[in-house]
């Protein structure tokens, strides 16, 4: 049976711990975990941190943590995903498979064509709920680390900051990318929604330096983009590889 991966966002450190809030309660309510059972926790700083817990309560977790280690789970590529915003239930499958498919960072976008209009209020909020489907898909894939989820941002601001080594954005009309002689050490990728990028967008991504990239001859969801693209990247350029070491459940 495989070992359960807990989140918290406390310091971490061998010894007694106590944990508190979601954490604890998903593991003494949910998996109903007992005294003596074994659990590895992380907190998103690169490391696991075996454990055995001593006590299970609803809201509090008392666990004996071990000798800390890094499981060897992050891609040797930086992946930002710009990605514009989709309603609902597409937007947090876009981030937790980029989360499983091992992005460093996700960036949140409005764009001409965006049918999500989002008030300070509602964006706290998606912006709250991203970070726990994040958090969620890192306990399930054995990431120790968390995507960075930026709040949202017009989409020629991001372009104007954008600053990765390698840059591309999802079209249709683009070219199919290969092995480059160097490879880069981070990449940005640009998806956007349901419509499309205007020409004017495409256009502002072209002087940013985003290269068109089309994955084959058909069009893909906004929330299938990311994935198709993410595991051409990791497979040119980062741990999908010749040699690398895959897992899958």
């Amino acid at each position: 049976m495989r070992t359960p991966r807990i989140h918290t966002p406390e310091p971490l450190a061998p010894g007694e711990h106590t944990l508190t809030g979601n954490g604890a309660h998903h593991a003494g309510t949910v998996l109903r975990m007992n005294a003596g059972d074994r659990v590895v926790l992380f907190n998103g700083d690169g490391l696991d941190y075996p454990a055995q817990i001593l006590e299970a309560g609803r809201k509090r977790l008392t666990v004996r943590i071990e000798s800390p280690h890094d499981p060897g789970t992050e891609s040797p590529l930086a992946i930002t995903l710009g990605q514009v915003i989709s309603r609902g239930e597409r937007m947090d499958y876009a981030i937790q498979k980029a989360t499983e498919m091992g992005v460093t960072a996700i960036q949140p976008l409005d764009s001409a064509r965006c049918e999500v209009r989002l008030n300070p209020e509602r964006e706290r909020k998606r912006l709250k709920n991203w970070q726990q489907v994040a958090v969620s898909a890192a306990e399930q894939c054995g990431r120790a680390r968390i995507p960075v989820i930026h709040a949202p941002l017009r989409l020629n601001d991001w372009l104007a900051a954008c600053d990765q080594e390698a840059r591309l954005v999802l079209h249709h009309e683009g070219q199919a990318t290969g092995r480059q002689a160097v490879t880069p050490a981070s990449i940005a990728l640009l998806i956007g929604p349901e419509g499309g990028l205007n020409e004017d967008e495409l256009s502002a991504a072209a002087n940013a330096g985003f290269a068109p990239l089309a994955l084959g001859p058909r069009v893909l969801r906004t929330e299938t983009a990311p994935v198709a693209a993410i595991g051409l990247c990791q497979w040119l350029w980062g741990d999908f590889q010749s040699g690398s070491k895959e897992t899958s459940e």
